[in-house]
């Protein structure tokens, strides 16, 4: 009798375990539904982010799919930029190793986001190529 409630609380450990893997799951199958349509996209704990033309999509990933959705065209975008824990760096500046970063958007209307990442380095990858597409923008529109 006390071994079998020894081993109870790691039986409850094992079903939550698979419980959150399935949660998991279930949100990785959401959104790639939800990023088919765009040409670039990332699945992300805290976000997911998407691309299509010269419109970013992001959102906070859940079971049915993401919720609390924005979505901007570069056209707006008046500046890119990268945070850790809430201190913008520079922006020729380099992320000293992987850690969690916020990609920062600012909009010509002043409005500021925040779409975070767990990754730092892919923070950087997004803000390059999101640069690289805003250049492409403006020279096309002068």
């Amino acid at each position: 009798m006390e071994r079998g409630l020894l081993w109870l609380p790691l039986l409850g450990f094992f079903i939550w375990l698979a419980w959150a893997g399935w949660n998991e799951y279930q949100k990785v199958q959401a959104y790639e539904a939800w990023a088919a349509d765009f040409d670039r996209s990332k699945y992300d704990v805290r976000a997911v982010l998407g691309q299509s033309g010269d419109f970013l999509t992001w959102g906070i990933p859940t079971r049915q799919g993401p919720v609390n959705v924005v979505s901007v065209s570069l056209a707006d975008v008046e500046t890119l930029g990268l945070a850790v824990r809430d201190q913008e760096l520079a922006p020729e500046a380099d992320l000293p190793d992987e850690r969690a970063a916020d990609l920062v958007v600012t909009l010509k209307s002043g409005e500021v986001y925040k779409i975070p990442f767990t990754n730092g380095t892919l923070a950087q990858r997004w803000k390059k190529a999101l640069h690289q597409s805003l250049q492409a923008l403006k020279s096309a529109s002068t």
